[in-house]
């Protein structure tokens, strides 16, 4: 049996991949092992793994790799270390990374340095901030590349790979996004007791190259927030640098009977939530993803999605940290009839696809030893 090792360091990443790994789960030709990090092992995040322990993943290792300060760049040396040794212990055959943060670009890092062929999932997007960065590095690093759609492709050709190490198989949240066994909105709101009907979802990461930035804008956001005097569930930012300028921020938010503050929220459950919000308000990137699936608006604030989606898009109104714009945008959203809805990101059956690139005999041929492959040629 081929040994698989996923790596997961964030609530996100694991929404993003649960629909691959359970492919894999039972399989005959194929054992799973997964490699759980970064923001699943911080009790102020939710200890998300245990959301993972629930699932009934088996061979799932857990390692803390962050400091108190939550340094990138060590949490970062911490990883590689960490992940190193447990794949000399495991000796798997694929190693599959998600996406554009750190721990992602450790298991590539790993992974190409001990000639383990890796797999990386949805390369070829723009991140801003320093993501961007890291998710190009990590397409370097990695020697198969499963993209979303026909854009993502070509920007990890223009990257120098080879254009037959790249495949199209959607981006597997939609899996779950599109799947009949979401639980239903009224278990959700018993499960995390949500006392209102209508509600936005909030959720403002750090923008970690404006960190100078970053208290007056979240300011304006949360002073936007208790002015418009609307129902809110917010979740916690992730753990890059700058989140605790966030979170203090929150404090303001916590006393008042009319939003709701939660470290974390099981992606099935998030998903319910979001489908039946009446916007959502942020930078994250499920206000330009998940949203314009499902067709719920979304407000975009400053410059953390700047790219990653076509300007103009017709549920997606992008604004930067003021109070007035911010205000606007709200009031322009409840105006708006718009159920815009894209497929542009697949169509529910990457975990398909998965699987049958697994199962293709070719693709275990593909070589560790890179090389640059030059569109000019």
């Amino acid at each position: 049996m081929k040994k698989i090792m996923f790596l997961t360091g964030t609530r996100a990443d694991y929404g993003k991949i649960k629909s691959l790994m359970k492919k894999i789960t039972g399989h005959s030709q194929f054992r799973l092992y997964l490699f759980v990090t970064g923001m699943h092992m911080i009790p102020k995040y939710g200890s998300t793994w245990r959301e993972i322990e629930k699932d009934g993943f088996k061979n799932v290792y857990h390692f803390i790799n962050h400091d108190k300060l939550h340094n990138m760049d060590i949490s970062l040396s911490n990883t590689i270390q960490g992940f190193s040794n447990y794949i000399h212990e495991v000796k798997p055959d694929l190693i599959v990374v998600h996406g554009d943060r750190l721990e992602a670009l450790a298991g590539a890092i790993v992974g190409a340095f001990n000639n383990i062929r890796v797999v990386h999932i949805e390369g070829g997007e723009v991140s801003g901030t320093i993501d961007e960065s890291i998710r190009h590095a990590i397409t370097k690093f990695a020697h198969i590349h499963l993209v979303s759609n026909e854009e993502s492709k070509k920007r990890i050709e223009q990257l120098g790979e080879d254009k037959n190490s790249i495949y199209i198989i959607g981006s597997p949240d939609i899996d779950i996004m599109l799947s009949q066994e979401l639980p239903t909105i009224e278990s959700t709101k018993d499960h995390y007791q949500i006392h209102f009907d209508n509600y936005a979802i909030l959720i403002y990461h750090p923008v970690t190259t404006e960190q100078h930035l970053l208290k007056a804008n979240i300011k304006e956001v949360v002073d936007t927030v208790i002015a418009s005097q609307k129902n809110y569930i917010v979740i916690y930012p992730n753990n890059d640098s700058g989140s605790e300028i966030i979170l203090k921020e929150y404090n303001r938010l916590r006393n008042l009977n009319n939003i709701l503050i939660y470290p974390s929220i099981r992606f099935e459950n998030f998903l319910t939530l979001l489908k039946n919000a009446d916007f959502v308000i942020g930078n994250s990137s499920a206000g330009i993803r998940e949203t314009v699936v499902y067709g719920i608006p979304a407000i975009d604030l400053g410059t953390r999605q700047n790219g990653r989606y076509h300007l103009p898009h017709k549920s997606i109104l992008h604004t930067n940290e003021n109070k007035q714009l911010i205000f606007k945008a709200i009031k322009t959203i409840e105006k708006s009839n718009s159920t815009c809805t894209t497929k542009d990101f697949g169509d529910g059956e990457s975990d398909t696809k998965f699987l049958k690139f697994l199962e293709d005999g070719t693709f275990w041929n593909t070589s560790v030893q890179k090389k640059f492959f030059d569109l000019n040629k």
